[in-house]
């Protein structure tokens, strides 16, 4: 799989990838991520015509897919978890 370019969306980084007969378009936000796979045979060959697929109304679905994630993610999260924000501690060994 290689990187063939990056789009232009407001508050994320957008990567395009290509591997063999398909194109892989991956969004990511902060803790999240979502990725479209396009076979080669949908007439989505190039970083261009990905361009041209992802408009202003795909991004804005994406945008709300992350918002629905991070909803998920807070509700299943303890209120523990929240109110530190850390999982890393440590307990303190003496």
């Amino acid at each position: 799989m290689r990187i063939i370019g990056y789009l232009e969306t407001p508050g994320m980084k957008t990567t395009v990838f290509k591997m063999d007969n398909r194109l892989s378009v991956k969004f990511e936000t902060g803790h999240y991520e979502q990725t479209y796979k396009f076979r080669s045979g949908e007439g989505i060959d190039t970083l261009e015509d990905v361009q041209a697929l992802i408009g202003e109304a795909f991004v804005r679905e994406v945008a709300r897919l992350f918002r629905e994630m991070h909803k998920t993610r807070i509700h299943a999260s303890t209120p523990e978890q929240i109110k530190t924000g850390d999982s890393d501690d440590f307990e303190e060994i003496l």
